[in-house]
């Protein structure tokens, strides 16, 4: 199991994604899940992968594939190529689609789960910044200001304080202090989602560098801001009224 967190604000773009997969109760490892597609003067494009580890590998190197073969001249479907971030979210869909015809299909037959989703997020060289969320079978959607974000894997736990607190107009620092209390709330729940923890911001103004942290388990922040709003929502559920019924 894991958790991928993708938001699309006026203020710019935050994508989060933890590192625990495990195959069984007693196998957790730690693996990287936001990636770097491009990193350029004219495009900068970003992936957060949940689901089958092997499938999620596969379209990744696949698309790092694409892209070199683009660069030897053998074809220009890749996304250095592409104009605009919607052809960005196709290519990634088809190359989900390729290797699900490939490696998927050999992991049904052998009854393993092959599903995969990805958020795809990132702008094209003056374009705004887009987000997209690519399912199993390479189709996708685009988040919108009304909902500006997108979930993959164990997203049940986290969703609460984005429906609350997340607006399209919150600014980045405050979009990065929710996504780390959504992702608290996730472990809190979920032992198979776990740190470390990457994030990646990357603000609206073209002008601007990306950001990028990966929170260890000793983040000073994290720990004093899951400590605080533990004790935030205990203060604020016993200060509630209790049920008149319930009087004494």
């Amino acid at each position: 199991m894991t958790y991928c967190l993708g938001m699309l604000l006026e203020s710019g773009l935050v994508l989060m994604a933890d590192t625990r997969t495990n195959a069984g109760i007693d196998n957790f490892s730690t693996f990287r899940k936001l990636h770097v597609l491009a990193d350029g003067p004219d495009r900068q494009i970003f992936a957060a992968t949940a689901g089958s580890l092997s499938v999620s590998q596969s379209v990744i190197s696949l698309l790092q594939e694409d892209q070199l073969a683009a660069e030897t001249g053998e074809h220009r479907r890749c996304l250095s190529e592409a104009p605009t971030m919607f052809r960005v979210a196709q290519l990634v869909g088809e190359a989900v689609e390729r290797v699900g015809a490939t490696v998927g299909e050999a992991l049904e037959r052998s009854h393993i789960d092959a599903s995969v989703e990805l958020l795809v997020g990132g702008r094209v060289g003056e374009g705004p910044l887009k987000l997209f969320l690519v399912y199993s079978i390479g189709n996708f959607i685009e988040c919108t200001a009304d909902v500006p974000f997108l979930q993959i894997g164990e997203t049940k736990y986290g969703r609460p304080i984005l429906d609350r607190a997340l607006r399209h107009e919150t600014p980045l620092p405050e979009a990065v202090k929710i996504a780390c209390l959504s992702f608290d709330s996730t472990m809190k729940s979920n032992l198979g989602v776990a740190m470390p923890i990457d994030l990646l911001v990357l603000p609206a103004g073209i002008e601007h560098a990306v950001a990028s942290r990966r929170i260890e388990r000793d983040d000073r922040y994290f720990e004093e801001l899951a400590e605080r709003w533990a004790e935030l929502i205990y203060d604020a559920a016993t200060g509630l009224p209790s049920p008149p019924w319930m009087d004494e």
